[in-house]
């Protein structure tokens, strides 16, 4: 019995990726759409100061659930493929709901770790002491409202037009709820509220979507099966550690510039910089979808095709992607100022100078997009990590040189000296495993795709 598969998927590994964004694309253009019409009321209604808090208590929920939420998507899409090719339900069931028990755990840990945070750092970011509670509260739900599992559920399965669906619920959600709240009064915790409940209702209908598209996985009997599930999926321990380590270094580079605005510059500056760097995400949205559809795609070619077609998937998504990066730094270098002066008003207009070098990380972002699906696939994940400590290493010195010089537009500045390092290091990491790969299936040895090395 398959799971169920209600579409015509194309024939080739890259057609079957683009068809995939396209997918994504669609919800996630509408979704770009709402998503800049309620960041306009929110910049508006709240006002510098009152964005700036609403941005550090939102900047600080996404750095812990990047601390806490274990990316176990990553884990179903990269040791689930082989079960859904072989179509195993069983051991993809078993697997899946492993990993919604690590999200369980994660979300309670992060619960600990948001009262420290919040209780006991809050005056390091200024944050006004009425929206403590409410910063606290906001992070457990932003936590438990995870969907990390039955997302890899989903797109192991190559249901990207159903995740559509689901994931529409939060930009048209919150689009609603700005308006309401614009009508009845909008402060920072109706906002956050909204928010957070927004959210938990996503994660409730991505369980139920991944239930109704593999009700032979997805099933409670398979919570108590998880020591099977670890038996069933060899050098899993060690993938997940090393692919946490590195979401939780990505998550520093991209929350972590944020807060460091927020405390050693200010509130307000921290509300220039949210605003400027939400709109270079917008930019680079593509970014994201490709990642989501490469990184599905990937691992499924790596366990069903030639080493040659491997390579070629690889070459042809940084080609696209990288071709995408120089379209985004353009817009920003063009029409940065007036975008952020239509969002959030004249009091906005500064964040060109942040806004221009975070497009240039975002653009280095998306031409990397197919380096870190490689490694992971080819079990050499703790290259992507060794890379992103790099890169770390390179933003960390990019803070110091610039910071004192330049405030909220030398960290950005920095960021984008992180970018570039990431794409180097990994770039050259992915590129001399794809030769490895060819070499080694060219003797005949034995493929890298059931290697433990994770």
């Amino acid at each position: 019995m398959s799971a169920k598969r209600d579409r015509r998927e194309s024939a080739t590994p890259i057609g079957r990726i683009i068809q995939n964004t396209a997918w994504l694309l669609g919800g996630k253009g509408f979704g770009a759409i709402c998503g800049l019409a309620y960041l306009a009321i929110l910049t508006r209604t709240l006002g510098l100061k009152d964005f700036g808090h609403f941005s550090l208590i939102f900047g600080t929920a996404q750095a812990l659930i990047a601390f806490a939420g274990f990316q176990t998507w990553r884990v179903v899409v990269r040791y689930g493929s082989e079960h859904v090719h072989q179509q195993d339900w069983g051991k993809f069931g078993r697997l899946g709901m492993l990993c919604g028990m690590l999200d369980a755990v994660g979300a309670v840990i992060g619960c600990v770790v948001a009262g420290v945070v919040i209780y006991g750092f809050a005056h390091v970011l200024e944050l006004n002491p009425e929206y403590i509670d409410t910063a606290f509260l906001f992070c457990c739900a932003s936590l438990w409202a995870l969907v990390s599992a039955p997302t890899g559920i989903v797109r192991a399965l190559h249901r990207f037009d159903t995740a559509v669906y689901v994931e529409a619920i939060v930009p048209v959600g919150r689009l609603l709820a700005a308006l309401a709240i614009w009508m009845i009064g909008p402060t920072v915790g109706r906002f956050l509220g909204a928010w957070a409940a927004i959210d938990i209702l996503e994660s409730v209908l991505y369980w139920i979507t991944a239930r109704r598209l593999c009700p032979q996985a997805v099933r409670l009997a398979n919570l108590g099966k998880w020591r099977q599930a670890l038996d069933e999926n060899p050098g899993l321990g060690r993938f997940f550690v090393v692919t946490y380590v590195g979401a939780s270094i990505d998550a520093a580079t991209k929350n972590g510039p944020l807060l460091v605005v927020g405390g050693l510059v200010g509130t307000k500056a921290a509300g220039l910089y949210r605003l400027a760097s939400q709109l270079s995400q917008a930019l680079s949205k593509l970014s994201t979808l490709l990642t989501r559809s490469v990184y599905a795609e990937v691992a499924r070619v790596r366990v069903a095709s030639e080493a040659a077609e491997f390579r070629k998937l690889a070459l042809q998504t940084s080609l696209i992607a990288g071709g995408a990066g120089l379209v985004v730094v353009g817009i920003a270098l063009v029409a940065g100022e007036q975008l952020l002066a239509l969002i959030g008003g004249s009091a906005f207009e500064r964040g060109a100078s942040i806004l221009v070098p975070l497009a240039i990380a975002a653009s280095f972002d998306l031409a990397s997009v197919a380096f870190e699906p490689v490694l992971h696939s080819t079990g050499r994940a703790r290259l992507s990590l060794i890379a992103r400590l790099i890169a770390l290493a390179g933003m960390g010195i990019g803070l110091v040189l610039f910071i004192p010089t330049r405030g909220p537009s030398g960290v950005a500045w920095a960021v984008a000296l992180g970018g570039a390092v990431s794409y180097l290091a990994m770039g050259v990491m992915a590129w001399r495993t794809l030769q490895k790969v060819e070499r080694e299936e060219s003797v005949g040895s034995t493929s890298p795709a059931g290697s433990t090395g994770d």
